[in-house]
Order: C-alpha cells, then structure tokens, then sequence
C-alpha cells in the first residue's frame, strides 16, 4: 500500500502539494474570519499606567506586609544555607536585597508577592522596573525608614525614588 502526501489519514500536506487539510477548510469561511475578528476586539484593553489612571487603587497594606514577611522567612531559610542568621545579620538582609532585586526586575513580583497577588510596576508605564532599580529599591527598604514615609497612593520613600508602585494583580 502506497501513501501520498496529503492523502487523508496521513497529516496535513505541505503548503502548494495538495488539497487543505480539512481543518483549514472548515477555518477559511467568512464566519470563521468574524469569529476571529471578534476574539481580538472583544478582549480587555491593557490598563492604563498606574500614574495616568484616575481610578488607580494601589496594593493594600496587609497584603504588603504579608509579601515581606513570606519573603523575610525565605531570606532566612536562604541565608541559612551559607550563614547563621543569628549570628550574621548581615546575611538575610543581602538576601532580601538579591531576591527584589532578581525577582522584582525579571518578574515584577518577589515569591511573597506572588502569594498575596500583588506586583511592583513602573510608576510611569505600568512594565516592569528593572535589575537595577529593583536592586535600589530593595537596599531602600531594607534601611525601613523609607517604607514608613507613604504618599496618598501608598507609595513609600522607596517607591517614588525607584519610580514605582505596588498594584493589585489584575484578575
């Protein structure tokens, strides 16, 4: 028994040999085009930046300090690893200091945030805020005092220097 491109029960045939495979016939109608027409005008537009959006609602303050904290006993358990947090406080603090900045510059979220759906964006554009002001802002907020000095938009110190803001993760 000899097969031939395209022939039904062997694959679809490569492009200009043969018959469409049927499952392109059946997409290839005008229904098919409004389908898709559709699907693309009916999702969601992207947000508008936290800066431009008058109905902007930052993170709340529990899911915040519940991010740090989860984020502190990793740090901990981390910094274990190649020190003894009790007697080296230095080294949970470089943790913490690494972990923002490698998971809020690639990710925009750190492991605790992650958890507590919230994210830390640019102020300005809503993307993400880099290696290296995710690297400032956690050597901010591990000096506390910062932290603690907040805006209308619950933005610390650390925030509005780094440029950007903690936001709910959008549903």
């Amino acid at each position: 028994m000899a097969f031939r491109v395209g022939a039904p029960g062997t694959g679809p045939a490569p492009a200009g040999t043969g018959p469409a495979p049927a499952w392109r016939r059946a997409c290839a109608g005008p229904a098919a085009a409004l389908a898709r027409l559709m699907q693309v005008t009916t999702q969601p537009s992207p947000s508008p930046p936290p800066a431009a959006d008058p109905d902007f609602v930052p993170a709340d303050l529990g899911r915040r300090f519940g991010a740090l904290v989860i984020d502190w006993i990793l740090c901990l358990l981390a910094s274990g690893l190649f020190a003894s947090p009790t007697r080296d406080a230095w080294a949970p603090v470089l943790v913490l200091i690494l972990l923002y900045g490698v998971f809020l510059g690639l990710f925009a979220q750190t492991p605790g945030m992650y958890l507590t759906r919230i994210r830390c964006v640019d102020w300005t554009d809503g993307g993400r805020i880099g290696l290296l002001r995710a690297l400032l802002r956690g050597v901010l907020l591990a000096l506390v005092v910062p932290a603690l000095l907040m805006d209308q938009h619950r933005r610390g110190l650390h925030d509005r220097l780094t440029g950007s803001v903690v936001t709910p993760v959008p549903r």
